[in-house]
């Protein structure tokens, strides 16, 4: 197999590994607008959450893929990874806000999610990418393994470290909400994902993608050994809770046993957290690989078109929350128009959706959004071909 038909087989893989990863998404942001709290008790409830936790390591992880496979064929990559980042974090602050709370209270409210910390991690990843690979593989390992080495020392100091002149950049760097929000003036901005150790993830898939250009069997080899490793790193980790997760699965007595122990930490994410999440991903590469079908093909389509898809999904799956609201109640909720996801106050009791609302509204969406993704993947051909 020459390297032109290997590219095309690991891109179509990754492709539908992030197709996939996002679509997950829109099931916890239709959740949002639900009113249904994160997590729960009860089984339904606690996956419908857990296996959206999947969509954020491998979007990032596969960000820093996708810069390596963009240095390939272009010479400018600390520039594409500088201004992409910046246009990133200018989306997040601006329409991506106006997306999740359909309200102009800029001067209150901002929210630094998913689509901030890419485009942070970008900018940083325009200087690592400059050392050997070595050295941008030891950087991730060290970011994502060792980072939770803080937690000793945050534990005792967080008062300390909140009321300090620091304690901004702390949020940015490492607490993200657990440190509240940062008040600049009257405006409150919620640090949803911090800088580490996501940054780390995206070094490791920098450092990860050369692996893609192996002939199949070898690249195989390598996709499963990692993956596997990492499942089997989280379950001696996890079950000696002795490091990698702020909270050891006995510390979680409100759930049965057996959903705490894949109840890992995500803000920040934990080391637990990343290698339960990333390792069945790169586990399950090569099997993606190889997937043909309709299904795998709508995939791979939405995971060409991933800022499409961000900058899309959000507003439909609002304006459809909207439509619900109406639908049930007659008028609808002002509570739709909240500060969303991490300003806004409790929803009202009789607003929270059923779950089976939820994915109804989730199987409407999708499809939806992929015929827009197709629909924009047409135009883009059409305009290369004249």
């Amino acid at each position: 197999m020459d390297e032109r038909q290997i590219g095309a087989e690991r891109l179509r893989g990754i492709d539908l590994l992030r197709g996939l990863v996002m679509v997950l998404m829109v099931i916890d942001h239709v959740r949002v607008f639900s009113g249904i709290s994160a997590g729960g008790t009860t089984p339904d409830l606690f996956f419908t959450r857990w296996i959206t936790h999947f969509c954020a390591p491998v979007f990032v992880f596969l960000a820093g893929t996708s810069a390596w496979l963009y240095s390939r064929r272009h010479a400018d990559l600390s520039r594409y990874l500088l201004t992409r980042g910046l246009l990133l974090i200018v989306l997040e602050f601006s329409v991506i806000r106006l997306a999740w709370t359909f309200n102009l209270d800029y001067a209150h409210y901002a929210l630094a999610g998913v689509i901030w910390v890419i485009g942070i991690s970008m900018i940083a990843l325009a200087l690592i990418t400059r050392l050997p690979m070595r050295a941008v593989l030891v950087f991730g390992l060290v970011v994502v393994g060792a980072h939770n080495l803080f937690d000793a020392f945050l534990g005792a100091r967080i008062g300390e470290l909140l009321d300090s002149p620091w304690a901004p950049l702390w949020k940015l760097l490492y607490l993200g909400p657990a440190g509240g929000p940062i008040g600049i003036g009257s405006l409150q901005l919620h640090v949803l994902y911090s800088f580490v150790p996501w940054v780390g993830v995206m070094a490791l898939g920098f450092a990860f993608a050369p692996l893609l250009m192996l002939p199949a069997t070898q690249r195989d080899r390598w996709c499963r050994s990692l993956g596997f490793a990492a499942i089997a790193l989280f379950i001696v980790l996890r079950a000696a809770q002795a490091y990698g997760d702020p909270r050891g699965y006995g510390d979680l007595g409100h759930l049965p046993p057996w959903l705490a122990f894949v109840a890992t930490t995500k803000y920040p994410a934990s080391l637990q957290f990343l290698l339960m999440t990333l390792g069945p991903a790169l586990a399950l590469l090569p099997w993606f690989e190889r997937r043909r079908g309709p299904i795998s093909d709508a995939l791979i389509v939405i995971g060409r078109e991933p800022l499409l898809f961000y900058l899309l999904h959000i507003p439909l799956v609002h304006a459809l929350a909207i439509a619900v609201s109406w639908l049930r109640a007659g008028q609808v909720d002002p509570w739709l128009f909240a500060n969303h996801p991490m300003g806004a106050p409790p929803p009202p009791d009789a607003y929270v959706w059923p779950l089976w609302l939820l994915y109804l509204v989730f199987a409407i969406a999708t499809p939806l959004l992929y015929l827009a993704c197709k629909d924009y993947a047409r135009r883009r051909r059409t305009v290369r071909m004249q």
